[in-house]
């Protein structure tokens, strides 16, 4: 049954299988241009579903992607979605200083904005990798003229994640919101509930048992993500890598299209600016 009281943010992070972090170690950055890209074929698929369902989404895309493919970048911004920034290499924040930082944001917010000719206002940061140790990269974002970033993921994991911030939308500068990955509070603990490696592992009841609960009992709109390698099936197989990355990057990937395709049917979704720049509630601030 469709949820049609709240509308939940559908999101994409726009990157390769390549370019994945967790394959840093074993796929070289100088690397990137020599492998087969399979962005485009994924991303019409994508768009191809979305519209099936009449669904907006939001596309946190690299600028190495625009770049090469900026046919794709109009397509998405024709076909109605939101364009947002994911950043341009693919380089995660809190391993960047500040400058580079701010160089790597504001290159990739001119170059979709160049190349889309609208507006880029939002920003995630690749494996959510803003945290308490680089709490400065909210400085560069909003001094760089975006007006939102999804770049915490409220959850303890090995990678990435800030547990003890707030779950749902706050201000962290002025002009500027933090809108979380969304998180269930279960046991006195957040349980990821939003897409990625934890909608492929765990059944598809649950994830939506998990939405429903962030929707009816606290009353939030929820933001899901996934990144088009998880669609293709195809993709090409990476060597060397260890057993945990393996598991972790192909778990079920067979079943994400048929899981998503339902998931876009159980709940209704819109693009990340048009459910929360008009709605900033004010709940917390981050120093």
């Amino acid at each position: 049954m469709k949820t049609r009281q709240i509308t939940n943010a559908m999101t994409i992070d726009v990157e390769d299988y390549f370019q994945v972090s967790a394959f840093a170690p074993y796929i070289a950055r100088s690397d990137w241009s020599t492998r087969e890209c399979r962005v485009e074929r994924n991303i019409n698929a994508i768009l191809e579903m979305l519209d099936k369902h009449d669904t907006k989404a939001t596309f946190f895309t690299l600028g190495w992607i625009a770049e090469r493919y900026p046919l794709l970048v109009r397509l998405i911004v024709d076909q109605g979605h939101e364009l947002a920034s994911h950043g341009h290499g693919h380089e995660r924040a809190s391993e960047q200083t500040e400058a580079v930082f701010f160089s790597d944001i504001h290159l990739a917010k001119l170059i979709l904005e160049d190349i889309s000719g609208s507006a880029v206002n939002g920003y995630r940061a690749p494996s959510f990798s803003i945290g308490k140790t680089n709490l400065w990269a909210y400085d560069c974002l909003a001094r760089a003229g975006y007006r939102y970033s999804s770049s915490i993921y409220p959850i303890a994991h090995d990678h990435y994640g800030m547990p003890d911030s707030p779950r749902f939308s706050y201000p962290v500068r002025p002009g500027l919101l933090e809108i979380p990955i969304t998180t269930l509070r279960m046991l006195n603990r957040n349980l990821p509930s939003s897409g990625g490696g934890y909608f492929r592992l765990l059944p598809y009841s649950v994830s939506r048992w998990m939405l429903n609960r962030v929707n009816a009992n606290d009353g939030e709109s929820g933001i899901f993500y996934f990144h088009p390698w998880e669609i293709d099936i195809e993709q090409p197989r990476v060597d060397g890598i260890n057993r945990k990355t393996r598991f972790r990057h192909y778990v079920n990937i067979k079943h994400m299209q048929g899981r998503l395709n339902r998931l876009l049917a159980d709940f209704k979704w819109g693009r990340m600016d048009q459910i929360f720049l008009d709605q900033a509630k004010p709940q917390a601030n981050v120093a």
